[in-house]
């Protein structure tokens, strides 16, 4: 295995249930391509969990992708902070950024760029210690969204975060082989705010 990086983004999103994985795949992870190749001077790869073949070996190819990759982009919604591979996923480059910071030897930056999918009042207080850019308003899953007004406006807000994704996948430390891969638990489910009969 070469010691480079094979992928500039991994986009991490629960996969199960609920209007996110749509989302991402007809509007967010295309659009996201094609900005960034637009806006660099190289080839972008961008990793999604249907990057893997069928037969492939899912959980290993998932982890090798995660290691080799630059930065990681959450797709938040309140599952996403329940699901154990979601939580692997911020957590191990959470970890890089901790080894990077402690090492003194490059510059220590932002390899996670989370976006929000969906309501955040139930995301985990660790998780709002940093900033996100939320999508809420043009979260719509269906491929016909494209054919709306609203549409450019998702594309605007999409380019103004490819600026500053291109700077921070510069910015992105040399590879390493030692990079560990974190699996932690969920954290418990948070208490009901409704009232129970």
């Amino acid at each position: 295995m070469a010691l480079v990086y094979e992928y500039d983004v991994f986009i991490s999103y629960r996969r199960g249930g609920g209007d996110a994985p749509d989302w991402v795949r007809n509007h967010f992870h295309p659009r996201l391509q094609r900005l960034l190749d637009d806006n660099v001077d190289y080839d972008v790869k961008i990793f999604l969990e249907d990057s893997v073949a069928v037969g492939g070996n899912w959980p290993r190819e998932v982890r090798e992708a995660l290691q080799r990759a630059r930065i990681l982009i959450p797709v938040c919604s309140p599952k996403y902070f329940r699901d154990e591979r979601c939580l692997a996923e911020w957590h191990t480059m959470a970890k890089r950024e901790e080894i990077v910071a402690r090492d003194g030897v490059t510059k220590a930056g932002r390899l996670i760029y989370p976006v929000i999918f969906s309501d955040s009042d139930y995301y985990p207080a660790w998780a709002h210690e940093r900033r996100m850019r939320s999508f809420r308003d043009w979260n719509k899953p269906h491929p016909q969204y494209q054919k709306t007004p609203e549409y450019i406006e998702f594309e605007d807000e999409l380019g103004r975060m490819v600026e500053e994704l291109v700077e921070i996948i510069e910015q992105a430390p040399p590879w390493s082989p030692e990079w560990p891969i974190e699996t932690p638990p969920p954290d418990p489910p948070r208490p009901s705010k409704l009232p129970r009969f």
